[in-house]
């Protein structure tokens, strides 16, 4: 089912509340957009929203962050699935959380498809001064 949502960034609290009613159990989110599309921001927005404190950064040189404990952030922009897995980065889906894909590509997602992991495809594209927000779960 894809629902899609119109939002300027005041409004992304409607985005993340949908979320977290959408993310019940350990989930990957692959997210797609642009530069500047608001990948990082929605993550941040999302953390937020569960009342925690942490510093969410968007981890282009790190390749993942960890906030709380059970919240992955990865951006894989300029990886290829190959560079991935060669870094060992797969293994880290099967830790209990919620995973968050900056960058992930169809290759990448019809893999995980594949191993049976539960995939969420968020696609972001700027509109003017709001962003739509493509949610595939």
């Amino acid at each position: 089912m894809v629902k899609k949502y119109n939002l300027a960034l005041k409004e992304i609290d409607i985005l993340t509340n949908e979320l977290k009613n959408i993310i019940v159990d350990d989930v990957i989110v692959i997210l797609r957009g642009d530069l500047a599309s608001g990948k990082t921001t929605l993550v941040k927005n999302y953390v937020k929203s569960l009342g925690l404190d942490d510093l969410v950064t968007s981890p282009t040189f790190s390749l993942q962050s960890v906030y709380s404990n059970d919240i992955y952030h990865y951006d894989i922009y300029n990886k290829s699935l190959e560079d991935f897995i060669a870094l060992g980065m797969l293994e880290e889906f099967e830790k209990s959380g919620t995973h968050f894909v900056e960058w992930g590509d169809e290759k990448l997602q019809n893999l995980l498809e594949e191993y049976g992991y539960n995939v969420i495809l968020i696609e972001i594209e700027k509109c003017d001064n709001k962003r739509q927000y493509k949610i595939n779960a």
